[in-house]
């Protein structure tokens, strides 16, 4: 049947760009994009704050690798939702944001949740636009679609008038008849200049370190970096949702000996990762004066941040270890030429005796430590790590901190937490969308799971989702959980 109103062919356009779910809160007027929906098979998740559905959108964009998808109202819905598009474009999770607004030509007249959004959203977004008619409806959403997963993935707004939504075509001649689905992004690669550069200088590496971060995980690029681990033996590292990239049991693993891999590294690899404050903008005193950096990284414009003297390569980092691998070709590094792995395996001993001592510590009232392993031991007998069949989200200072070394991950993409801007209140929208990626209407076995290279978090299936929240934390969207009943 051919959509002939606004809603119709917002909620059609959707579904041909392969959209299976709606985060979100309804009213006039978006309540008839979502009916809409419903009717062709969308599933609309309800919440109970506009802020939690964009935080619950934005994770589901990074789970799945397609924008995830949240529908508010003008004025105080957008307002609301905010924050959701702030944490999609500061931890480059794909979002596509549509929120209701007056009717055109009541446009300054004091209207009904009247809000110029278009301005408000403009600098803080990919791409923020109204459409012109009826008829530019599936081209604006599919431009907005591909701005926020093309490039660095991000936000992309787009502002639907009431009269728009409610709007009847007069005739379906100038409609497409489809949506043309949008190809996968664009995946950039090294030049053979760089790569022989960075070949030479990693083997020129007394203490060499590869940082993984959550970039590498978005980019499904676990397999080749496992590749990359086991051929040429060098430590790494894993930033909070970097974890499980490579299991976190992998023996290489340097994250129990943070402080003294980055103090004695002298050529750091960053898969992914950002030289920002979570890793100390790869300066002094946490890093060595001397460390020098190769930077891989999908956005150009990330490119030299922080690291002016390195290499700066803008590549899709699936694509560009093959790459790095074939310049290498048999080279491995040799842990004896330096010091760095024996005072790493000291340092792991050391503070793995003092978070098992701290683990163990029976006083009450209970510590965070001592809650959170009892927690795990349990969760680990239901479920060993090695399976991954459980999604973590932990948000809270003490509850996110401490968790990241409790909790072992052994696939990607199954740890959440409060990420680049240190948010707090992401826990339980971030938890529905794990479920929903996992778990959810359209999502098939190993859905989130599966990049180019095959399945790499876990074994496919359902996933329980785990959310560990701090007290201060859970205030923020705690009426969430009636969201999730």
């Amino acid at each position: 049947m051919t959509p002939s109103t606004g809603a119709q062919i917002i909620a059609r356009s959707l579904r041909d760009l392969g959209v299976s779910v709606i985060f979100g809160i309804v009213g006039i007027p978006v309540v008839e994009i979502a009916e809409e929906a419903i009717n062709l098979g969308i599933k609309f998740i309800g919440f109970r704050n506009e802020q939690a559905a964009g935080y619950a959108a934005s994770a589901y964009g990074y789970l799945t690798g397609r924008p995830g998808v949240c529908l508010v109202v003008g004025g105080p819905g957008v307002l609301h939702a905010i924050p959701g598009v702030g944490n999609s474009s500061i931890n480059a999770f794909p979002l596509l944001l549509l929120g209701g607004s007056a009717e055109t030509h009541f446009i300054s007249k004091g209207a009904f949740q009247e809000l110029d959004a278009i301005s408000l959203l403009t600098p803080h977004t990919k791409l923020a636009l109204r459409p012109s008619s009826l008829e530019t409806i599936p081209e604006a959403l599919q431009s907005a679609y591909r701005q926020a997963c093309y490039g660095r993935p991000g936000a992309s707004f787009i502002d639907l008038p009431a009269d728009i939504i409610q709007g009847h075509l007069a005739s379906t001649n100038g409609l497409p008849r489809t949506t043309i689905l949008i190809p996968p992004p664009p995946k950039p690669s090294a030049d053979e200049p760089t790569l022989f550069k960075t070949a030479q200088l990693l083997k020129t590496a007394r203490s060499p370190l590869i940082v993984i971060g959550k970039g590498a995980a978005y980019a499904r690029a676990s397999n080749s970096i496992q590749t990359l681990i086991s051929r040429c033996k060098i430590p790494f590292l894993p930033t909070p949702m970097g974890k499980g990239v490579l299991p976190d049991s992998h023996p290489l693993n340097t994250a129990s000996a943070r402080s003294t891999a980055l103090k004695e590294a002298d050529i750091v690899l960053l898969l992914g990762a950002r030289l920002n404050w979570i890793l100390h903008f790869g300066s002094p005193p946490k890093w060595s004066p001397h460390a020098k950096f190769i930077q891989v990284d999908i956005t150009a414009e990330e490119l030299g941040k922080n690291n002016v003297d390195g290499i700066s390569i803008q590549a899709d980092i699936a694509t560009f270890i093959p790459q790095l691998l074939s310049h290498l070709q048999n080279w491995s590094y040799n842990a004896s030429a330096a010091p760095f792995t024996s005072n790493i395996l000291a340092a792991k001993e050391k503070n793995l005796a003092a978070a098992a001592q701290k683990a163990a510590d029976s006083s009450l009232p209970m510590t965070h430590s001592a809650a959170l392993a009892a927690i795990e031991r349990t969760l680990s007998s239901l479920s060993p790590p090695d399976q991954g069949n459980i999604v973590y989200v932990s948000e809270g200072a003490n509850t996110m901190d401490l968790s990241r070394s409790i909790f072992p991950v052994s696939h990607p993409r199954l740890r959440l937490d409060a990420g680049t801007h240190a948010t707090m209140g992401v826990g339980l929208g971030y938890a529905i969308a794990a479920h929903i990626a996992y778990n959810g209407l359209g999502a098939q076995p190993g859905e989130a799971t599966v990049g180019v290279g095959g399945v790499d978090a876990g074994k496919g299936g359902r996933k329980k989702v785990v959310c560990l929240e701090g007290d201060s934390a859970f205030g923020f969207s705690g009426m969430e959980v009636e969201t999730m009943a």
